[in-house]
């Protein structure tokens, strides 16, 4: 019994510290701050998790569909993706330096599943910079769209994406 009321007694003592830590203003939130490992480990696995059970019911992403990887690279230009994740022979924005966490290289994320790709693109990332683009007024059809150009993205040339994004 001892033991017991021992643990919840540390429990309680470290809510405390973690309390006066983090609303006591002492936890830095400057982007140029870098965070720590268990921070970023507990947020990636926090993010993960919740772009996995969230990622449902999405629409059909035509990933082998050339004319919609092709209208997908336009949308991506369109929305501005390309400010903070570049794009094939596009460089990033330099204010996207200063993002924490910087954005990711969208050559990995195209090995995740379209579905979670599409989730991220129409709600965003809350705390990141990733904004909802369903917020900002894109159709589903266009962010099906972007979802399958991001996962043809890595065998994308500089030449066919300046082309498929080239205003008439």
């Amino acid at each position: 019994m001892r033991a017991l009321a021992f643990i919840g007694m540390l429990l309680v003592a470290i809510g405390v510290v973690m309390g006066a830590y983090f609303f006591g203003g002492y936890y830095s939130v400057a982007a140029s701050d870098d965070d720590s490992g268990a921070l970023v480990w507990a947020l990636t696995r926090v993010r993960e998790a919740s772009i996995a059970r969230h990622a449902t019911g999405t629409p059909k992403i035509p990933v082998g569909d050339a004319a919609a990887v092709q209208a997908g690279a336009r949308n991506y230009a369109k929305y501005g993706c390309a400010n903070c994740h570049g794009g094939p022979g596009v460089g990033w924005s330099k204010f996207s330096e200063g993002l924490n966490p910087g954005p990711p290289d969208l050559k990995e994320a195209a090995k995740n599943d379209p579905s979670q790709i599409f989730w991220v693109v129409k709600n965003g990332i809350r705390m990141t910079g990733m904004p909802s683009f369903g917020k900002a007024g894109a159709k589903d059809d266009e962010i099906a769209q972007i979802a399958a150009f991001i996962r043809k993205l890595p065998s994308v040339s500089d030449a066919d994406y300046k082309t498929w994004t080239a205003t008439p």
